[in-house]
């Protein structure tokens, strides 16, 4: 496979050197973990420069297909694939972190390998086709939480050739989520080249955001708890109002003894921090 930072593809070939098994992908982990001092830190993993696919399988009728990557100190991540007639579905996620990776865990109270399996939440896939997920999405198990994005994957390639067929997941599905515009007052300052065709009508303000839970976790206690609407006022050269949507904001962060820090964020930069 081809590998780069924070980036990850696996082209698996059978034995008459036909790809049998494809997958494209970033992902990251934020792992909550017990520092010497008894406290709870979080960390970011992400994925390292130098990727391995060892243990990658095709996969059959009767035998799970297998997309395998180790990286950085011991790390390594897994997925597993079953063939069912007409489809095909991811099984169980694997993922072993290595807290004697000072540089991720400074001063992890407990040292080495700690193993994490999830099970798959994506729905079975056509076996003609590919699927795909530009949106980041999450799995949430003891302690670890595991972001996707800009997946691509087709387990049982048929023929040698990844499909051109593609099965989206819900997050990339069309929301009707409102129009964001400027406030009323200050219509008239928009250039008439901005607006094709003009507008017959006055805009609608925005409306309310909508509310979003939000929480962190400190060991296997939630240490915050944040329910709210936010809208960010942009002022640069045009106002702006922009809300945040909880369906697509990830929150992570981390809780000590006398600070807590909520960060939210859409998967490519943070929104904002409290």
């Amino acid at each position: 496979g081809f590998f780069e930072s924070h980036a990850v593809e696996v082209d698996i070939k059978d034995s008459s050197n036909a790809t049998c098994l494809y997958a494209n992908w970033m992902m990251r982990f934020l792992i909550t973990y017990e520092s010497n001092t008894g406290d709870y830190k979080t960390t970011t993993l992400n994925l390292s420069s130098i990727v391995t696919h060892n243990g990658s399988v095709c996969g059959n009728d009767t035998q799970a297909s297998v997309v395998a990557v180790q990286f950085g100190e011991g790390h390594s991540w897994s997925v597993n694939s079953t063939k069912n007639n007409e489809t095909y579905q991811g099984d169980f996620i694997t993922f072993t972190y290595n807290t004697n990776d000072t540089t991720v865990f400074p001063d992890a109270k407990r040292k080495g390998p700690v193993t994490v399996v999830v099970r798959d939440p994506s729905p079975p896939i056509q076996l003609d086709s590919v699927y795909v997920c530009h949106n980041t999405v999450f799995l949430e198990a003891e302690n670890v939480t595991q972001f996707f994005w800009n997946v691509t994957e087709q387990a049982f390639v048929q023929n040698g050739t990844v499909s051109k067929k593609e099965s989206r997941c819900s997050a990339d599905t069309p929301t009707s989520a409102p129009t964001v515009l400027p406030t009323v007052a200050n219509v008239t300052t928009l250039s008439t080249t901005t607006l094709s065709p003009a507008p017959t009508t006055a805009p609608k303000p925005v409306e309310n955001p909508e509310t979003g839970n939000y929480s962190l976790k400190s060991g296997n206690k939630t240490c915050l708890l944040a329910t709210v609407g936010l809208q960010l006022n942009v002022s640069q050269d045009k106002p702006l109002l922009i809300n945040i949507n909880p369906k697509t904001t990830i929150a992570d962060g981390a809780c000590g003894n006398t600070t807590a820090t909520l960060k939210l964020n859409d998967g490519n930069s943070t929104l904002i921090s409290f």
